[in-house]
């Protein structure tokens, strides 16, 4: 009797170490190399909607105080630090508050001079070449709308698709924004309905030491928004509100 509790005992306590480790291992792992996070707002269609999560690279672009959970004021700039480039998704912490996540594309590196002419992207005075690329059916503003998609080739030949609900938007026509030495100008892919470094009074321009990493891979999706979104008092919808074909896209 007595050795049968024994093992009992000795079950239960690996058991626990083997918890323990695990959970030791996955906080090392995000703290150190690759972050979750979820997407909550529409800013960044189509190429990342509301419910999708993903997983941020840590090692892309070195570390700062706020790569590490609640920004500790350990050090200042970065260590082991690597440039953003030109039309990485980055996420990054709001220059306002630093600290509210904020997802946004690279468009402007330090010294450029960024415009927006008639919705066109201008850097250092040459337009972003903007193709159309179809449409986009989602839901804004409590119904669904179809959205004309066009295609945006930054410089250095990065390709991506943005979504441009009004050809006359509050954003699409501004003055030249020169991005000071260390910092970025960052933008939303839904253009529209964005609140990014055009809004100097809400985001500006972002300290390379704000950035967090670089989006990689949405490793979970599930509609959350719109008439058909999941519910958790209905389970028997899940599997058609989950999005399986958004499982290990990797963020283009």
């Amino acid at each position: 009797m007595s050795v049968g509790t024994k093992t009992s005992r000795s079950s239960w306590s690996e058991t626990l170490i083997i918890v323990v480790e695990a959970l030791a291992i996955a906080m090392f792992v995000r703290i150190f190399f690759y972050q979750p996070f979820n997407i909550p707002s529409g800013s960044m269609k189509e190429t990342l909607l509301i419910g999708d999560y993903l997983f941020v690279s840590k090692l892309s672009y070195g570390y700062s105080r706020f790569s590490f959970p609640f920004s500790p004021n350990l050090f200042s700039g970065r260590i082991w630090g690597a440039e953003p480039k030109r039309g990485d998704v980055a996420v990054f912490k709001l220059p306002r508050d630093n600290s509210t996540d904020y997802i946004k594309r690279v468009i402007g590196l330090p010294g450029d001079e960024i415009q927006m002419q008639n919705g066109q992207v201008f850097i250092n005075g040459q337009g972003v070449p903007k193709e159309p690329a179809g449409s986009f059916t989602t839901w804004e503003d409590g119904r669904e709308r179809t959205i004309p998609v066009f295609q945006e080739t930054l410089p250095n030949g990065v390709k991506y698709n943005v979504l441009d609900s009004d050809p006359d938007g509050p954003y699409d026509n501004t003055g030249v924004y020169k991005v000071p030495p260390g910092h970025y100008f960052m933008m939303g892919d839904n253009r529209d309905n964005s609140t990014d470094s055009r809004v100097r009074s809400a985001v500006g321009f972002v300290p390379y030491e704000n950035f967090i990493g670089r989006a990689e891979i949405i490793f979970f999706s599930a509609k959350v928004d719109g008439p058909d979104a999941m519910h958790w008092w209905a389970p028997w919808n899940w599997p058609f509100d989950i999005r399986w074909n958004r499982f290990f896209t990797l963020v283009r």
